[in-house]
């Protein structure tokens, strides 16, 4: 993956990218990932999250709107590895995560505010495919995410890069 301040370099001042101001950390095996969103908005509850990472994931990454609230986790083990299987190259979580040890194992990205062991409620609140903010990015439906250690940037289309493997 091309590195994020590359992209910056390149793309500066053109209107197709912005930078998420959250501090997100890394809890995944990998430190980059790359691709297509998709959206969820959802607070304390992950039903909907696992809906969207139970279906094929083709590279696609999954932003999800937890009013970055640490209140509970919405991903664990158990989702991040069935994302990692369907095919997702990244979780970005304005929100929790648990299971840190092997969340670390995983082969996908998985970007977060935080830990908590306490797990989330499953009734299916929120909604998913819309238009979301995230710190002062807005994210919805054909934009593209690129994050790495030195931070997440958010494209209005995919990006001419070069599409190298993850």
């Amino acid at each position: 993956m091309t590195p994020t301040a590359d992209i910056v370099d390149r793309y500066a001042g053109s209107g197709l990218i912005e930078v998420c101001l959250l501090p997100f950390g890394s809890y995944g095996a990998r430190n980059a990932f790359f691709g297509p969103a998709r959206t969820v908005r959802c607070h304390h509850d992950n039903a909907l999250l696992k809906q969207i990472i139970a279906q094929p994931g083709d590279g696609g990454v999954v932003a999800v709107d937890g009013g970055s609230s640490l209140g509970t986790a919405l991903c664990g083990d158990r989702v991040a590895a069935e994302a990692a299987a369907n095919g997702w190259a990244g979780l970005l979580i304005a929100g929790a995560v648990r299971d840190v040890a092997t969340l670390r194992t995983i082969d996908m990205g998985i970007f977060a505010l935080g830990s908590n062991p306490w797990p989330p409620g499953k009734t299916g609140a929120g909604e998913i495919d819309l238009s979301i903010q995230l710190g002062d990015a807005e994210i919805g439906p054909g934009c593209w995410i690129y994050a790495d250690e030195d931070g997440v940037l958010i494209a209005r289309e995919e990006l001419d890069l070069g599409r190298a493997e993850q």
